[in-house]
């Protein structure tokens, strides 16, 4: 089953093309959901695996992988769904996924393929859904000659109901010489997950930093081009822009070329801040021309990088 994966070096390639590939699957249901296959490290049959008692009722228990003890999360129960039955595990598989610097199974139904597409064809989900669902995405996606609906799952939301986050400060980290210049700076934040908004905004708010929020690159681009036309200087009003890679319409890559190709802006500082595992970071930093990246979620590491950048200005 791992044969189904492209090579590392191929998937990068999309990288700053605007460009996805999506490993679909169903989770015993009609319905089709999708990830972005950057995140994946391989698709396996279902492991033997061992429940640990008083573990969060998402988790099916833990498993040995490459020598390693992961988690096993029953993403059909995760986002709200009847959980899978033991008789449903003969068309079961694990995908095995490395989000924010851990590795985790998530126990699915059957995997169907991988299609690659442009980030212009994913949509965000209608408002009218509420705010309680689990999707960042949907689109429509041709299967065995049908078109059929595909629903991207918000990975982060269902983690972060299983890890805690913290959004503590380390006071070692805090440098009295520039944080009494952050308070009232701006910082726009890009990302089409509400929970790493919110952990984002969350942290950056207890240093005084106002922040703005958009959910994709596109909605980004256009506001960042209406305060241009608005007169506004975007370079020196926002101390930053934060922006996720993955996202609806736009990614964070072509946001950040778009950035660069405009002279009015082009010099407005730009930290990539995603979920991506770590080995990908230094080549889309220079790939796209992004001024730092931070791996998602790390207050202390993104406190420092708002703290080094006030640096820059007050030389």
């Amino acid at each position: 089953m791992s044969g189904i994966l492209a090579s590392v070096d191929q998937r990068t390639k999309l990288v700053g093309e605007n460009r996805l590939e999506l490993l679909m699957f169903r989770l015993g249901t009609r319905h089709v959901f999708a990830i972005n296959v950057f995140k994946v490290k391989e698709v396996i049959t279902v492991p033997a695996f061992n429940q640990m008692p008083g573990s969060h009722k998402n988790l099916r228990g833990v498993t040995n992988y490459r020598g390693s003890s992961i988690p096993i999360i029953d993403l059909r129960q995760a986002i709200k769904m009847k959980p899978m039955a033991d008789n449903e595990r003969h068309d079961a598989n694990v995908i095995i996924t490395e989000y924010n610097r851990t590795v985790q199974g998530f126990l699915i139904g059957s995997v169907l393929n991988i299609v690659n597409t442009s980030w212009s064809n994913i949509q965000p989900p209608p408002n009218s859904i509420g705010k309680a669902n689990y999707l960042t995405a949907i689109t429509q996606i041709e299967i065995d000659g049908k078109t059929e609906l595909v629903e991207i799952i918000d990975v982060e939301k269902v983690l972060a109901e299983i890890v805690d986050y913290h959004i503590e400060i380390s006071e070692d980290v805090l440098d009295e010489t520039v944080v009494d210049h952050l308070k009232g700076k701006k910082v726009l934040i890009v990302d089409d997950s509400a929970t790493a908004r919110q952990q984002t905004r969350d942290t950056l708010s207890q240093l005084g930093i106002e922040i703005i929020e958009e959910q994709d690159g596109l909605r980004a681009l256009k506001l960042l081009r209406r305060w241009l036309d608005e007169g506004k200087d975007v370079q020196n009003d926002l101390l930053m822009m934060i922006t996720d890679a993955e996202m609806p319409e736009m990614d964070g890559y072509m946001l950040t070329a778009e950035v660069r190709a405009d002279p009015r802006m082009k010099d407005l500082y730009i930290t990539l801040n995603t979920s991506l595992s770590g080995r990908f970071n230094q080549a889309m930093v220079e790939k796209v021309g992004c001024d730092k990246f931070v791996s998602k979620f790390q207050p202390d590491l993104l406190v420092e990088v708002v703290q080094e950048r006030m640096r820059e200005l007050l030389q």
